[in-house]
């Protein structure tokens, strides 16, 4: 059995400027901090840092007052600031910059009159902070059949924001409806889809039809790592998506001569090796590692910490 394991695949600089984020204040502040939401959607990442002693919340008020809390790579809306505010809380941000990038876009095109439309899946932890940014503003779609319910007038003010992990495909399928529908509408400066998740979705698209079997390496509730998993499935290709080599099965393999692996935009790359010595080991597997696109992106600490780091 041939392995083909896509680069670029795994953390992009976003997850890897939030986890370094977490690490340098367990390293300043000791363990007992606190984080709203899941750092990264991953369950290896979270389990790793809750046994270090990290609290991972929902809600503000789980957060004892003066505490140290952390804002998840996914962003936050400014309702969630106020609170913490108002618990007297001592807050780092470490939202990747793509996710405030498309925050600040929200919040220039609500102060100038637009009525914008937000493409991503409802629910999302991303989505819910943009949404926050101007409520009265923002409606949210997620397939083109919701862009044909929309009630604008044909002459409303309108732009559109996507999410930053949304599949390529499925973000033009419905810009396409919104275009057909309101072909005046505004759209961001530079698209809003994350170079890493572009990436990831190019790799697959590049190797998946010369595979058999796709393997996701990510977290069920990781929308990029859904996104690549649907990606085989739509080639009518298996595809699974996992946490890790504990998930593995060996009838998955039956007759399978080449499996394609890659991992999601919060997956570590310790769980990819762990599961490729399981393959290695059960089925004599060779792995040969495929680069489609080179990245090179890298984000700074957030500037609470570089002052921390600093002295100042």
């Amino acid at each position: 059995m041939r392995i083909l394991l896509a680069n670029p695949r795994g953390f992009c600089a976003g997850v890897n400027m939030a986890i370094e984020c977490l690490e340098e204040c367990i390293r300043t502040f000791g363990p007992d901090i606190y984080v709203y939401h899941e750092i990264v959607h991953n369950r290896y990442v979270v389990d790793r840092f809750s046994r270090q002693g990290v609290t991972f919340v929902d809600a503000i008020d789980e957060v004892p007052e003066g505490s140290i809390l952390l804002y998840s790579a996914h962003g936050v809306s400014p309702e969630i600031r106020a609170k913490s505010r108002a618990r007297n809380l001592r807050t780092i941000d470490a939202t990747c910059p793509l996710v405030t990038k498309v925050h600040i876009e929200a919040v220039k095109y609500a102060q100038s009159g637009y009525n914008i439309i937000l493409i991503g899946h409802e629910g999302h932890d991303e989505v819910i902070g943009t949404m926050g940014e101007a409520p009265e503003s923002i409606t949210l779609v997620e397939t083109p059949e919701n862009v044909d319910q929309l009630t604008f007038a044909a002459d409303a003010k309108l732009a559109y924001l996507t999410q930053t992990t949304l599949s390529v495909e499925e973000a033009n399928a419905v810009i396409s409806r919104l275009k057909q529908r309101f072909p005046h509408i505004e759209s961001p400066p530079k698209e809003d889809i994350c170079y890493a998740t572009t990436n990831r979705q190019h790799a697959v698209r590049q190797l998946i039809r010369e595979s058999d079997l796709l393997i996701v390496l990510g977290s069920q509730n990781s929308s990029n790592s859904r996104r690549l998993m649907e990606m085989g499935l739509a080639e009518g290709k298996p595809a699974y998506l996992i946490d890790g080599k504990q998930e593995l099965q060996s009838a998955w393999f039956e007759n399978v001569g080449t499996v394609l692996m890659t991992a999601g935009a919060s997956a570590p790359e310790v769980v990819v090796q762990e599961c490729l010595t399981h393959l290695e080991s059960e089925f004599g597997a060779t792995v040969e590692e495929v680069t489609t696109r080179d990245e090179h992106v890298t984000f700074p600490l957030p500037k609470e910490l570089r002052m921390l780091q600093a002295g100042t």
